[in-house]
């Protein structure tokens, strides 16, 4: 099952805390706390696992983290913000 690597951003109490996946443009999910965030992760997940395939697209394999911390793009994320990994959920893997 594969894991992908989130960006959790914790903007503070009265914010909600908002997950984005570098390798998944366009992926996020969010919730009133990490737990929440990283358990509506999962559902991200698999809403645009079936997104993309419904376009006849392939899904972007997942980067490990040292790769992640080698793109510019997303370094200076890894470097403010706490990360996690998500597994993609077996429904979504099922299909493909």
């Amino acid at each position: 099952m594969p894991h992908y690597v989130a960006i959790v951003e914790d903007a503070g109490r009265d914010k909600a805390v908002g997950i984005w996946f570098p390798d998944l443009p366009g992926c996020f999910s969010a919730g009133e706390d990490v737990d929440e965030a990283l358990r509506n992760a999962e559902e991200a997940l698999a809403l645009y696992a079936g997104s993309v395939r419904k376009e006849g697209r392939k899904l972007a394999s997942p980067r490990t983290l040292t790769e992640l911390r080698s793109d510019p793009e997303v370094s200076g994320e890894l470097h403010d913000h706490m990360v996690a990994l998500v597994s993609m959920p077996e429904i979504a893997d099922a299909a493909e």
